[in-house]
């Protein structure tokens, strides 16, 4: 049985069967570093592309809004991408694609494509063993699976509250602790001063 399953299974699968636990440990270490490393790039200044940057980057303001809610966080483009860096950092940015996935759903209006993107939604990160599972209970997969036969634009309204609650409780409190925020708050601060002066 064993044999017939590596002979279906992905590359990276076999390779991570062959790690030892230590080396699997090791090789999360560098992808969290990975993440870090990215952000810290993002917040880099280039001279050269200074105005440019200025126009995208968030400002002392922003980065203090971002502190009061969840929504001011996911409606600022460059709060939610700092958060999705964060969540990778933290192993569990399915939280957030999923809440993303969901919010693109909602303006589908064919129902052709809404069939379409639902079932994909499902596949993804509702049905049992998906490659990007959100914690859901049960009554919660059992209605959106259900609702696959004729998906709404509210088919997955109460899936995508229950793990914007996760995320507003968990993830979203150690995110504006953690030492991401405070470089990104620096760092903004630091550009004000520099266009002030």
């Amino acid at each position: 049985m064993r044999e017939n399953l590596t002979s279906v299974s992905s590359p990276n699968m076999a390779f991570t069967d062959c790690m030892k636990p230590t080396e699997l440990a090791a090789d999360k270490e560098i992808k969290r570093k990975n993440w870090r490393n990215r952000i810290r790039l993002l917040l880099k200044t280039n001279s050269t592309q200074h105005v440019k940057n200025r126009l995208c980057r968030p400002n002392v303001d922003d980065v203090n809004q971002w502190a009061q809610s969840l929504d001011k966080l996911l409606s600022h483009k460059y709060g939610k991408i700092a958060f999705c860096i964060f969540l990778r950092s933290e192993y569990c940015d399915e939280n957030i694609e999923f809440w993303s996935a969901c919010e693109e759903f909602k303006k589908i209006k064919s129902r052709k494509e809404m069939a379409s993107k639902a079932n994909r939604i499902y596949e993804e990160f509702i049905k049992s063993e998906a490659p990007k599972e959100v914690n859901l209970d049960f009554q919660t997969k059992n209605a959106i699976s259900q609702s696959l036969h004729k998906p709404t634009a509210t088919s997955f309204l109460v899936a995508q509250r229950k793990i914007y609650n996760l995320m507003e409780n968990n993830s979203y409190p150690r995110f504006i602790s953690s030492d991401l925020y405070k470089e990104l708050y620096a760092a903004a601060a630091r550009e004000d001063m520099d266009v002030k002066s």
